[in-house]
Formats: structure tokens, sequence, C-alpha cells
């Protein structure tokens, strides 16, 4: 928990617990899904191991989260009292996409964004059998340039190396284009269209390769005028 306010106020003693650093941010990882501490590492790929084994102790004591424990698989399971911080979360992101909308270089990364957008393939939408999508950013550093997402219909696999299937589609894009498309801030044509995404590939898959996302659960936030 983090320090006291010394306040009955509800509000206060509900954010002695949920703002200290990267603390809700682990809940808005177990609300995505996430339930495995490698899950949470790699949505929240800045946080050191052991700051996050910390927070998911605080949160278990604090009754937000389970510890459920089967032989060596270890699963962190959100609680009704942590459900009930999902349209806390979402209105968090809603708000957070509505008026603060500026991104600076440092909060720009690969390995999160594509951590998300594997989260929200529409497998019915990608061709049957196993899809292979190449992500490269050529600005980026040389560890983190090359991406791939291997889809299949039963999941949806994210690598940083190449996993050795044919590449059905390459996408090629600067980070920032490709993170504000998937923000809802700029349209797959529109980043097609400025040069900031590529697509290398049959006609037909490229064509096709933007309705195989559905985008962050934030992108249809309406923007201030």
């Amino acid at each position: 928990m983090g320090s006291p306010y010394r306040q009955f106020c509800p509000v206060a003693k509900a954010m002695e617990l949920l703002d200290e650093r990267w603390t809700l941010l682990v809940v808005r990882e177990l609300v995505a899904g996430s339930e495995r501490f490698n899950e949470l590492r790699r949505g929240l790929p800045r946080m050191s191991p052991t700051l996050l084994s910390r927070r998911l102790q605080q949160l278990v004591k604090a009754g937000v989260v389970e510890r459920q424990a089967d032989g060596g698989d270890v699963r962190y399971v959100l609680t009704p009292a942590g459900r009930e911080l999902r349209p806390v979360v979402e209105a968090l992101g809603a708000w957070g996409t509505r008026w603060i909308g500026e991104l600076g270089d440092e909060d720009l990364d690969p390995k999160l964004l594509l951590w998300d957008m594997h989260r929200h393939v529409d497998r019915a939408a990608v061709p049957d059998g196993r899809t292979v999508v190449q992500f490269r950013f050529p600005q980026a550093r040389q560890h983190s340039r090359d991406w791939w997402l291997v889809i299949t219909p039963e999941d949806v696999d994210i690598c940083d190396g190449d996993p050795g299937h044919p590449v059905a589609v390459l996408v090629i894009a600067d980070l920032r284009s490709l993170v504000q498309v998937w923000r809802g801030d700029l349209s797959w044509s529109a980043a097609l269209r400025a040069g900031g995404v590529e697509l290398q590939g049959p006609a037909a898959l490229r064509r096709s390769l933007p309705g195989w996302f559905t985008l962050s659960p934030f992108a249809a936030v309406a923007r201030p005028a």
C-alpha cells in the first residue's frame, strides 16, 4: 500500500492502493486478460520483474487479485473486487485518449504495440491455416526492429525472432505511424497513402490485412474538435 492520505474519503482510501507507480497498469493488464507472470511482463516491458512481483503481492493482500497455483502453473486472477475496476480502467483509457493525445518518442514501444495488437486479431478474418505477418520498424534499435505474429485458428503468438514459417505480409512501418493507426488517430488508408506504413505481399492479402485487426479498444473514442 502507498502512503496513507489519512482521509476517510473513499477516493483517498482507494488511491492508497492504486496510485503507486505501475499498480493500475498491472490491473490494466489483468483486465485485458493476462494471467501469468510472463504475460504481465510482456504487457509491462519497462517494469522490473521484482517490482511486478511486489505489486502483485500487494494486490493479492488487498483482495483485488487471487493467486492460483496448480503445480508449476501460477495464474493471477481478478477477484470480484478486482473485476469492479474494469470500468475504472476503461474510463481512464477513454479520458486519456480524448484529452491527452500527444505522444513523445519515449512513449513509442514496438514490444508493447505488438503485444497489444496480438490480443486484438480477428482470427475469423484471417486466411485459414497458419498466417505469419512480419513487422519491421526500420528506425527502431536493431534488437526491436523485426517482429512476427503467427496466427492460427486457435491462437496468436508474438515472436521477436524469425519463427521459420513463410511470411504472408510484411508490414514496414514508421513506429509512430503504426501506433497512431492502432490508437485510432490515423486510418490504415491514410497511413498507407502518406508512406508511414507499407505492405508487401500478394495484393489480396495486402488489401485484407487491416481487417485482421480490431484495433485498440479506445480507437473509437471521440476526440475533441
